[in-house]
């Protein structure tokens, strides 16, 4: 796990299964792909990340790689998905360097989350 400060509280977590609560109020930026269970692992965090953003695994099929944004929008936790041309899957620190988002939930959204933005640009909204 890596962290460095840019603006905002980053967490550059590989896998999605080493969030805990400490990335409380943070920006979390990580290598797993945005599935059911990747939205289990954040919720079942009592002090929850305020963005989170996943690898898009390509989507998939009924948008499997992607599902837990609109699972987390239902406790209003902002969620987006980088594309896996973009970065590589299991590597925060790529999704970071290189990610270009693909999906964004209705929370990320109201934030300023466009499809087309570099993570950093996304993270950045969350410090205004």
């Amino acid at each position: 796990m890596s962290e460095c400060e840019v603006l905002v509280q980053l967490r550059l977590l590989d896998s999605i299964s080493a969030i805990s609560n400490t990335e409380s109020a943070c920006c979390v930026i990580t290598g797993s792909h945005g599935g059911v269970t990747a939205a289990n692992f954040v919720l079942a965090c009592d002090q929850r990340a305020h963005v989170v953003a996943f690898n898009d695994a390509g989507i998939g099929k009924q948008d499997a790689g992607v599902v837990a944004l609109a699972l987390l929008a239902e406790h209003k936790i902002a969620a987006m998905a980088y594309s896996h041309d973009s970065a590589c899957i299991g590597d925060a620190e790529d999704a970071w360097k290189h990610g270009v988002l693909t999906r964004v939930n209705h929370v990320a959204s109201a934030y300023g989350a466009r499809i087309g933005m570099s993570i950093q640009e996304a993270c950045a909204l969350w410090a205004a």
